[in-house]
């Protein structure tokens, strides 16, 4: 049996929940032909057709899809369902296998809920990637300079997956996440090898962030076009501006591809949030949660990128928006 498995990229809740889900379709089926698909919001349909070229084709942490091919799916983002009749068409559903709530902290720790109470399967070895899911997806750290330090194993590996542009590398990563313990999988040769230059980048970042963003009437932005195409950790602004309510950042990400990420403050009272980030950026075909969402561009669409970040802060600056969860 064959199963593409199709998560969100460069996000370490997708590497987990590609993870978990594995661990569960082994033990459930015996599946061995796992194929790992890393996906990125755009604008429009994000699947294509080689996507769903298994017996089994399985949604996680990411948008849906009414291809009849799409046999799995489970998710938590509020912009699940982007195109024309995709609720209605997940609302029909009766397979029993398809999967969402927005309210759930974590992809990862929802999947290990649901095929325990659904289908007898217990994750809990998993306990330690679970929890890290949570607390990273969630953002829930005690405060930024935890998230910036990168001192904890699992941040190491948060930051690997969140750079990581070697497709060769999804695969052992995550196989590495069901069978390596953190602190052990963060020392790998492969996550060292990329880390070693990604973290001496980040202390870089750490100033040139400062550097660069400006503030206005709540909202932090900076855009850094004109820097070569990699991710940045985006609680610096945080680190920085402790107190400030949203970030706007546009970055050229690894790839070329023109990335908007857009965040509330999560160690601000979240009924103080005023906009619905997730609602914000869909309409640029992006992405995400009430709290934190991203959308893409083409590598050569720089003015559409800036004009959509400024459409995004005039938002943001404006009044409150319809605030899901």
């Amino acid at each position: 049996m064959s199963v593409n498995i199709l998560h969100h990229g460069m996000c370490f809740d997708g590497a987990a929940s590609a993870a978990l889900f594995t661990a569960f379709f082994e033990r459930k089926s015996g599946a061995e032909a796992f194929r790992y698909i890393p996906k990125e919001h755009c604008p429009g349909d994000p699947f294509v057709d080689r996507d769903f070229d298994a017996d089994e084709v399985v949604g996680l942490d990411f948008r849906y899809s009414q291809d009849p091919r799409m046999t799995w799916f489970f998710d938590h983002h509020r912009s699940a369902f982007q195109l024309p009749g995709d609720r209605e068409h997940f609302e029909a559903d009766r397979s029993g296998r398809k999967f969402h709530d927005d309210a759930a902290r974590s992809c990862a720790g929802y999947i290990a809920r649901i095929v325990r109470r659904e289908f007898a399967v217990d994750l809990s070895d998993h306990a330690e990637l679970i929890r890290w899911a949570e607390l990273i997806d969630s953002a829930s750290f005690p405060g930024p300079s935890m998230p910036v330090q990168l001192e904890a194993p699992a941040l190491r590996l948060m930051t690997f997956v969140e750079s990581n542009s070697d497709p060769a590398l999804v695969r052992p990563f995550i196989r590495d996440l069901l069978t390596t313990p953190m602190e052990q999988h963060a020392q790998a040769d492969y996550i060292d090898a990329s880390l070693r230059p990604r973290l001496e980048q980040h202390q870089r970042d750490i100033s040139l962030l400062k550097e660069r963003i400006e503030v206005h009437d709540g909202v932090v932005s900076f855009t850094l076009l004109d820097e070569p195409g990699r991710s940045y950790n985006k609680f610096i602004p945080y680190y920085h501006y402790p107190k400030i309510r949203y970030v706007v950042g546009l970055v050229r990400a690894p790839g070329g591809r023109l990335k908007i990420t857009a965040g509330y403050n999560p160690w601000l009272p979240k009924p103080e949030r005023e906009h619905n980030l997730a609602a914000i950026l869909e309409p640029f075909g992006g992405g995400g949660h009430p709290f934190v969402a991203g959308c893409a561009f083409a590598e050569h669409d720089e003015e559409k990128a800036l004009r959509a970040q400024v459409a995004i802060i005039a938002s943001l600056q404006g009044p409150p928006t319809e605030l899901g969860r």
